[in-house]
């Protein structure tokens, strides 16, 4: 299993990136957080923003598909995707993520 991160501008976008995974069977679960502040550098410049973090649950077999999904609607130039393997937790939920 896996817990992929990645952050979008606003509410819309993040709401179609996480329909369309659920959609297309490449996720089990998206949460969606609102963060009130992401610093970074872009282009040279200090960048301050209010961003929407997706919390994306699903089985390492699907990563390459759920990476190519979130690349065709983000609206970033370079998304932030991250996947971390899960090493524990409650089996009956790593057992529904990695069946659904």
């Amino acid at each position: 299993m896996l817990i992929v991160y990645n952050t979008c501008p606003d509410k819309e976008s993040a709401e179609k990136i996480a329909i369309r995974l659920i959609k297309n069977k490449v996720a089990a679960c998206v949460n969606i957080i609102k963060i009130e502040k992401s610093v970074y550098e872009w282009k040279g410049k200090i960048c301050q923003e209010p961003e929407y973090l997706l919390v994306i649950k699903t089985k390492d077999k699907n990563y390459k598909r759920l990476e190519n999904e979130i690349k065709k609607t983000h609206p970033y130039k370079v998304p932030e995707i991250i996947a971390l393997k899960v090493e524990k937790g409650s089996k009956e939920y790593v057992d529904w993520v990695n069946s659904a």
